[in-house]
């Protein structure tokens, strides 16, 4: 079993910065790969960024490819997802989760999932 709590949502204009973390429980945290998700008002929840249990190997979305960074430190138990050029689309509920199977793309392939943060990017 894994608990996770994301921290670090909030408001704030478009163009700046928010950096999200996800801490994790349980000493297994590094036999998982991690995901990041985002769910807007009437959207599905779709991936965004995931990273390998090592934290060797990175997928980011197209719609957020260079502008945000996944990493993780197993030390920690935490993930984090740096954002930087913030848009107003990218605003919606971000949510952490784990995949005991490596990493993956789609959200069937998660087991344990936080209970998101909200990101409200303003003009």
């Amino acid at each position: 079993q894994v608990q996770l709590v994301e921290s670090g949502g909030g408001l704030v204009q478009a163009g700046g910065s928010l950096r999200l973390s996800c801490a994790a429980s349980g000493r297994t945290f590094s036999s998982y790969g991690m995901g990041w998700f985002r769910q807007a008002p009437g959207k599905e929840r779709d991936i965004i960024a995931a990273i390998s249990r090592n934290g060797i190997t990175r997928y980011y979305a197209d719609s957020v490819k260079g502008r945000f960074t996944i990493s993780r430190d197993n030390a920690k138990n935490t993930v984090y997802l740096q954002m930087n050029s913030l848009k107003l689309e990218d605003t919606a509920v971000y949510y952490c989760a784990a995949d005991a199977g490596g990493w993956g793309t789609s959200r069937y392939e998660y087991n344990y999932w936080g209970q998101g943060t909200q990101v409200t990017v303003s003009s």
